[in-house]
């Protein structure tokens, strides 16, 4: 089994009904388990975006300068890299 603690939760009355509704009571603790570590993750990655926010400045990439140049880029790299592939896998 597991590494676990049993831990109290108070939760709203109305929230817990439905969450019975939905899931089941013997399904309670998989669901709130599940939802959590979702919910961390989500946490962990908005930190992430918010920590290297900004860390590129426009006037190093005018290469990206609009959409359309990002577009010419991404479709540039596609491009050479099925052609790579196709020299790869051809022999």
């Amino acid at each position: 089994m597991e590494n676990t603690k049993m831990t109290p939760i108070r939760m709203p009355v109305e929230l817990l009904a439905e969450l019975d509704k939905r899931v089941g009571p013997g399904k309670r603790s998989k669901f709130v388990i599940e939802a959590t570590e979702e919910e961390l993750l989500r946490l962990k990655q908005k930190k992430a975006l918010l920590s290297t926010a900004y860390i590129f400045e426009e006037k190093d990439y005018p290469g990206f300068a609009s959409r359309e140049d990002t577009y010419a880029w991404v479709r540039q790299l596609r491009e050479e890299t099925e052609a790579w592939r196709r020299e790869m896998f051809a022999q």
